[in-house]
């Protein structure tokens, strides 16, 4: 009989991916994926560590897998493995801690795969596939424990995700996320070795992945301001029918006092001017973010001037998190921590001027055609089905079960609270 397995994860899109390449590459050694109800010989568990909360429920997880397979053998990644290798090792069925993800390759050669993969051909039962192209950060924001945990920078080689993104696409995924632990500083590894005339950046990977043949379309996951350049955006324009027009570009604080404390990389208002400089060439294009209130010592002031840029940018969607001290970060030994019922309000505001600007930007669509990526059946009827616009927008439209998973080109009609109707 074969082996079976069991595989969870916490955390990021790049876990996600990583789950999946050891799942992968485990099935060409004979690991069948295990029913819930069956005990699994083999438990692989990719852990996060971002918040405090991450790494608890990594260890309740990790007991969980124990309780419910208890003759299994369970092998723990991800970042809080990293962080804290003894302690996970502490923990019941641990058989193996991985420290490095660079080491997966030589994990699964440990579990008698010779053939070892380069890439991913399926993402499991999605519609959308994520590609990880780098890893590793060497930033030093004040509240991040990431850059401690994954500080080596690596980037895939560029035909090896050709490679990944044809048998995704052939194997019927109609999207794929470009992901990376910092996606911006795609290439940065290699440059540092080149004349900058040799130089690889991410537009120029983006453009190659446009450049293949097939019916798929492109989205870009988190990046950072500065990353926001006039060739990425120039790539963005050439290639419309393949390249969501679509970026999620990180503020966290629209107060330059507190993007300092932050240990970021750029001011408020180069932030507004990148984003400006996008909307400026391309057609309603959808920007996203992410906002922490109540970072240490913020005030009044600098709150209001987090939601004066999301005004000014006109966000379609933002992430609006209250700040949670990270044990082993500057920013949770700062003075001045902000009361929990002050954060809670500011997330509050914040999230109410978050809906008026979603509502906003919805509004901006109707009349608009968009692609759709068809992904579910709307409940209790049959008739119609939800997805995600190429402007990262949900979707509400008619349609038959043979649409699904396929890519639709629908016009807007109507602007709900919380999506879009197209027909």
């Amino acid at each position: 009989m074969s082996a079976r397995l069991k595989t969870l994860t916490l955390g990021c899109k790049v876990n996600q991916y990583e789950t999946e390449y050891i799942r992968e590459g485990l099935h060409r050694v004979g690991y069948v994926d295990a029913d819930k109800s069956d005990e699994a010989e083999l438990c692989i568990v990719n852990t996060c560590t971002v918040t405090n909360e991450g790494d608890a429920k990594s260890r309740r997880a990790i007991r969980r897998l124990a309780r419910e397979n208890p003759s299994s053998r369970i092998v723990v990644m991800g970042c809080y493995a990293t962080r804290a290798p003894e302690e996970v090792k502490d923990l019941p069925n641990v058989a193996e801690v991985v420290t490095d993800k660079r080491e997966l390759p030589d994990l699964l050669g440990r579990f008698g795969v010779v053939d070892i993969p380069t890439g991913i051909s399926q993402f499991g039962n999605r519609h959308r596939a994520y590609v990880k192209v780098q890893d590793g950060c060497m930033l030093r924001c004040s509240y991040c424990i990431i850059p401690h945990v994954r500080p080596q920078l690596t980037s895939r080689p560029v035909p090896h995700i050709l490679d990944e993104v044809r048998r995704l696409v052939d194997n019927g995924y109609r999207e794929v996320v470009l992901t990376g632990v910092h996606l911006g500083h795609f290439g940065v590894d290699w440059n540092l070795k080149k004349p900058k005339s040799e130089w690889v950046r991410l537009a120029d990977l983006v453009h190659q992945i446009a450049e293949l043949e097939g019916d798929f379309r492109i989205r870009l996951s988190s990046i950072e301001a500065t990353e926001v350049t006039r060739e990425l955006i120039r790539v963005l324009k050439q290639h419309p029918e393949k390249i969501c027009p679509h970026l999620h570009v990180c503020l966290q604080s629209g107060s330059d006092p507190v993007l300092r404390r932050m240990r970021r990389r750029w001011s408020s208002r180069m932030f507004v001017d990148r984003c400006q400089m996008l909307q400026e060439a391309l057609d309603t294009v959808a920007i996203t973010t992410d906002v922490i209130v109540g970072f240490p010592g913020e005030t009044e002031d600098d709150f209001e001037a987090s939601c004066q840029v999301a005004r000014q940018v006109g966000f379609s969607k933002i992430h609006v998190f209250p700040f949670s001290p990270r044990r082993g970060t500057p920013a949770a030994d700062m003075s001045d921590q902000i009361a929990a019922p002050v954060k809670a309000d500011r997330v509050a505001r914040l999230s109410a001027v978050e809906a008026e600007l979603r509502q906003d930007y919805f509004q901006r669509l109707v009349g608009k055609r968009v692609q759709v990526l068809v992904e579910s059946r709307v409940a209790n009827d049959a008739g119609f089905f939800t997805g995600t616009a190429c402007r990262y927008a949900p979707v509400e439209f008619p349609a038959t079960p043979e649409h699904e998973g396929q890519l639709l080109e629908l016009d807007c009609h109507a602007a709900l609270d919380d999506r879009i109707r197209a027909r």
